[in-house]
């Protein structure tokens, strides 16, 4: 199998430096890291990728059966680490990614050496002593939303989960990136997303471990990422001056700050 054209791998940056993986969320390419990217690449070997259905990953390779569950954009991860012969790479996680990576690092400990989670969430449903953000209807409502009109349901979230109201053109391009999406593809993909429990997965990890969230977010709200911070052995939780769910595109400079502190205090 090419995995390079499989996932539309890219590989940038100074390539005698350590490894990072950068991951993009549900809806999303390796086009929303174009900002992280230039900080990244004097110092660091920078590979990019676009999960089977998303950007110019190879569609004709998606299974309903394989990605109906997280193992399998897991699985995605392991084989671009070892078709790059990747050894202790930092995974740089957004939204439903920062799982996908917990999962991969567990699958392959040699591959992955330590997590970035943006934005993360292990559970988007509250839960008993657990807030995620949405009741189980909210979550049957934007499924059935998504499943019946796909572009009206871009067009009316992507504003929402981008935040930064004072500036649309966030929104849009978001709402851009949900349309290119295939619909068969967002169905399952969102079904994995929005109805996974990664919480005891979280347990496990250990790797050294930041996580990021915003000061307000929709989709992923403060108790989540004091959820993750306090699951997480030894992991550094980090509140960036930022709203909304993408703030490598809304803050790119305070994410890309405490990427590059984390990832120098591993060199």
């Amino acid at each position: 199998m090419d995995i390079d054209r499989r996932n539309n791998v890219t590989v940038t940056g100074n390539p005698q430096g350590p490894t990072v993986v950068l991951a993009h969320g549900f809806g999303c390419d390796q086009n929303m890291w174009r900002l992280t990217v230039p900080a990244l690449a004097a110092d660091y070997r920078v590979v990019l990728f676009d999960y089977v259905g998303c950007g110019r990953s190879d569609l004709s390779a998606f299974s309903e059966d394989r990605y109906a569950s997280l193992d399998g954009y897991a699985a995605d991860v392991v084989e671009v680490c070892e078709a790059l012969d990747l050894c202790q790479a930092v995974f740089v996680g957004h939204s439903v990614s920062a799982m996908i990576g917990v999962l991969a690092a567990a699958a392959a400990p040699e591959r992955i050496g330590a997590l970035v989670m943006v934005a993360p969430s292990p559970r988007y449903i509250d839960d008993e002593g657990y807030r995620g953000g949405f009741s189980v209807q909210d979550i049957d409502e934007l499924l059935a939303s998504l499943e019946s009109n796909y572009l009206g349901w871009s067009a009316a979230m992507a504003p929402l989960i981008m935040g930064n109201e004072d500036r649309p053109e966030l929104g849009e391009e978001l709402k851009n990136s949900f349309c290119a999406t295939d619909p068969d593809v967002a169905r399952v993909f969102a079904r994995t997303t929005f109805l996974s429990d990664s919480r005891n997965d979280l347990k496990s990890v250990r790797v050294p471990t930041l996580v990021l969230e915003c000061v307000q977010d929709v989709i992923a709200p403060r108790e989540v990422g004091a959820f993750v911070h306090d699951t997480v052995p030894g992991s550094t939780l980090v509140t960036l001056d930022a709203t909304g769910h993408c703030p490598h595109l809304s803050a790119p400079e305070a994410t890309n700050k405490a990427i590059t502190g984390f990832l120098a205090g591993l060199r």
